[in-house]
């Protein structure tokens, strides 16, 4: 934590500083009470006499202190946050950073509610942990070791008998520690357990409605909120038995205390100001210990929580950045050379040696059965995995040996599954061209035959879009998608059953506009219907992962069984599209 802590370190020393001076102020108190007590109010070394002067002169004194002792702790408080909000700021801004850079495992390995634990809850119990370290650290061992030193210089047996009841109250501490901080990675875990289910059923709410799974879910949702209230009360009743411990040992500290010192007072050892300053520094230490217990408390909660920040913060990428820039005399040809491709942590291969070219402006459909691998194909374009086997080639170059950026700034992807965003629609569709003119986004729409829809909204472009675009209809959500591909000056464009939702109509007039506004660039479409890729210059059946037949519409419906088959149970659908 070091590299965060250093760059704030001087608000840290500032801080310090202060709470020394508070703490200091503190003890200087009971000292003074204890000269105001014998020497001005009993009088004991004026023979009997009250000394009102000194009273007065003592008192402003204490209250002189008490008013600066207030003023550095409210420094103390400024800086303290200004450190520890800082470094959170830092850690989280990095987190997000680094967690943006992942690849799809590493994603799916965490998972987005332990992500989203992470970066908030872990990370405000790590800035605690800061904050609480420089100030409560400071605070405790001073107010400990200050208040017991002072005890020896006031009365040799009262610092005795503090310091021997001192190591029961730390062993104490110790064995009550021990068995809390196990729980406080518990702890961690469980939440990300609850924010998984929190973020799984909100985005499916719908679906649960629809199958009237409410019930099921509470119950869900329960268990997991029962276990997280078990593990904190398993916490809170160790300390709660911890904190009146420590009381009864003090007070024990207290009374002993003023046994010896009754009789120390009747043979002169001690006078009343003395037991009086005692007792207080006795106090002192007690509220000590008790912030020292808080401060363990934070401090493992704090520790706890870093480590799983820092399993997201030095998490490598597992696929590493090329150094190539995308720079070719080639624009859009793609190659796949003996490619094999399986899921990380899962044998099954999904992909098995395939060899495709696909030239340069030609249209490409890839069609087969779910589960085929026809994502999977795409996916390797974008390196969004890396093939088990073999190489994927863009312009020549094989897709690990770019930049990530480079290579993807080459490629436009509109998925099945649009996703949206809680903004404008003229946004969303220009997510991918930052500062895109709006003429430009316009057309864009135009070609993805959502022109018409936008203008019907009371605000056309400028509506915003309900948070994942729940105010609009599937086949709405695919052209803003597709719309926001179009836009971007791609050479390679992938529409991963991105029409699915679409009418044969529109798709149709859809395709023809995209043939219209960019011819030069390669698209590669995936899709379940014919009449989708009837019309691509070639289509790629995938049958197990292998490729089972390549050629023209015409050419499959001679040679090709598989695509026979899938025309034939279309029939109707074509049928009806053709007339």
């Amino acid at each position: 934590m070091w590299k965060y802590i250093k760059r704030y370190l001087h608000f840290a020393v500032l801080a310090g500083a202060f709470m020394v001076s508070e703490v200091l102020m503190d003890l200087l108190q009971p000292g003074i009470m204890s000269r105001i007590v014998d020497e001005g109010v009993l009088g004991i070394y004026n023979g009997g006499v009250s000394n009102l002067n000194l009273i007065w002169k003592l008192g402003c004194y204490m209250i002189g202190l008490v008013l600066f002792g207030g003023l550095c702790g409210s420094l103390n408080n400024v800086f303290v946050h200004l450190a520890g909000q800082n470094i959170g700021n830092e850690i989280r801004k990095d987190c997000f950073r680094n967690i943006m850079t992942f690849s799809f495992p590493q994603l799916d390995k965490f998972g987005t509610g332990s992500l989203v634990t992470r970066v908030t809850n872990d990370i405000t119990q790590v800035q605690n942990y800061v904050s609480n370290f420089v100030r409560g650290m400071i605070r405790t061992t001073l107010l400990m070791f200050g208040s017991i030193y002072c005890m020896f210089r006031l009365n040799k047996d009262f610092g005795w008998i503090v310091l021997c009841a001192f190591p029961i109250i730390v062993g104490s501490l110790a064995c009550c520690l021990s068995k809390a901080n196990p729980l406080f990675s518990r702890l961690q875990g469980q939440l990300d357990s609850i924010n998984s289910i929190m973020q799984e059923d909100v985005s499916g709410i719908r679906m649960i409605k629809a199958c009237v799974r409410e019930v099921y879910e509470k119950v869900r949702f329960g268990k997991a909120n029962d276990e997280l209230i078990k593990t904190q009360l398993r916490v809170l009743v160790i300390f709660a038995f911890m904190t009146p411990v420590i009381y009864a040992l003090m007070h024990i500290v207290v009374a002993i205390i003023l046994l010896v010192g009754s009789y120390e007072v009747g043979s002169g050892g001690a006078t009343p100001g003395n037991i009086m300053a005692a007792i207080t520094y006795t106090t002192q230490l007690l509220n000590g210990i008790l912030m020292l217990v808080m401060l363990f408390q934070n401090i493992s909660r704090g520790i706890a929580s870093w480590k799983r920040v820092k399993e997201v913060l030095y998490n490598e990428p597992e696929l590493k950045d090329g150094t190539f820039e995308g720079i070719t005399e080639q624009r859009g040809e793609i190659e796949f050379c003996n490619v094999s491709f399986a899921y990380p942590g899962c044998s099954r291969i999904v992909l098995d040696h395939i060899n495709l070219t696909i030239h340069k402006g030609e249209t490409v459909a890839v069609m087969g059965a779910t589960g085929c691998g026809k994502t999977s194909l795409i996916n390797l374009i974008s390196r969004f995995y890396d093939a088990t086997e073999g190489m994927v080639l863009v312009d020549g170059v094989d897709v690990r040996e770019y930049k990530q950026k480079a290579l993807r700034e080459k490629i436009a992807v509109a998925l099945q599954k649009s996703e949206l965003f809680g903004t404008s629609i003229s946004e969303n569709i220009a997510w991918g061209m930052p500062g895109a003119e709006a003429h430009a986004v316009k057309a864009a729409a135009v070609t993805a035959q959502a022109d018409d829809f936008i203008l019907s909204a009371p605000d056309g472009y400028h509506a915003i879009v309900a948070e994942r675009g729940m105010s609009l209809s599937g086949g709405q959500r695919q052209r803003l998608s597709i719309a926001r591909a179009v836009l971007k000056p791609a050479e390679i464009l992938i529409f991963d059953d991105s029409t699915s939702a679409l009418d044969l109509r529109t798709e149709a007039n859809l395709y023809e506009a995209l043939q219209r506004v960019h011819p030069q660039s390669t698209k590669i479409i995936i899709a379940q219907r014919i009449a989708s890729v009837r019309r691509a210059d070639r289509i790629v059946v995938l049958k197990n992962g292998r490729i089972a037949a390549c050629g023209s519409h015409e050419e499959l419906m001679k040679s090709c069984a598989v695509y026979q088959d899938i025309y034939h149970s279309q029939i109707g659908e074509e049928g009806e599209t053709n007339g």
